[in-house]
């Protein structure tokens, strides 16, 4: 199997497993990945989900083969318009960031919503994200070049930050491949549901303390890769999203 059909196996996945554990939202939202430069020439090459296919039923072979500008090269369909300006901008951004998902998911979206909302250091889950956050604010639906562009200076100014949370809109996580970029979703949307559901008992939340949250975000940084490709490979043994579809 080539690096690029691999690589359109595994974003394939991610659409299916997102959408079994329940990140997706309709036929909107947008994963994406970065294809190597065919030949060394650098030209700008990016896998991402045509418009109009649920997550439930991608697979490999639906995904577009998109130039920098958007134009399709390869695959049947179009890119949503959203997703061209918010990918392609955000891939520029951040260079570390070979895949980029884009969720509305329920739980992270909600915190995005809040004012002030932001995921507190209050378990053990939540500091896989320290340091690792940057927010932006709300511009309205990113259909032209200038809120892709300010989605993208949100990125650019935080080039720490693997989460961005878009304010009153959504999240994009991004990682260095999709394993680690989904592991990233996965916990970050079961993070900021344990917090939803310890602040909705009206306590005040716990915060860990200063000197354990350091030594607890070195552990979990020396675990977090190999554990991610360990925990994809797995889910996609256990739920098969590349099995046929009757």
């Amino acid at each position: 199997m080539s690096d690029i059909d691999a690589l359109r196996r595994d974003l394939a996945a991610a659409f299916v497993l997102a959408e079994r554990f329940g990140f997706s939202e309709g036929i909107c939202n947008h994963f994406s990945a970065v294809v190597p430069s065919d030949g060394g020439t650098g030209a700008e090459r990016y896998l991402i989900n045509p418009y109009g296919v649920h997550w439930a039923e991608m697979r490999a072979r639906d995904l577009l083969l998109i130039d920098g500008d958007g134009r399709v090269i390869e695959g049947e369909g179009e890119v949503e318009a959203t997703a061209r300006f918010i990918h392609v901008a955000g891939h520029r951004a951040n260079p570390r960031h070979k895949v980029l998902l884009h969720t509305h998911m329920p739980h992270a979206t909600a915190l995005a919503m809040l004012e002030g909302g932001r995921l507190e250091m209050a378990h053990q889950t939540a500091v896989r994200f320290w340091g690792r956050m940057a927010h932006h604010s709300f511009g309205g639906l990113a259909l032209d070049d200038q809120e892709g562009e300010r989605i993208a200076d949100a990125q650019r100014a935080n080039a720490d930050a693997d989460i961005l949370f878009l304010d009153n809109h959504g999240i994009t996580v991004g990682g260095e491949s999709v394993a680690v970029a989904f592991d990233d979703l996965y916990y970050l949307e079961r993070a900021c549901r344990q917090q939803i559901l310890a602040q909705s008992t009206g306590l005040p939340l716990k915060p860990i303390a200063d000197d354990v949250l350091r030594e607890t975000s070195r552990q979990v940084a020396q675990e977090r890769v190999p554990s991610a490709e360990r925990h994809f490979e797995a889910l996609k043994r256990v739920y098969r999203p590349d099995a046929p579809r009757s």
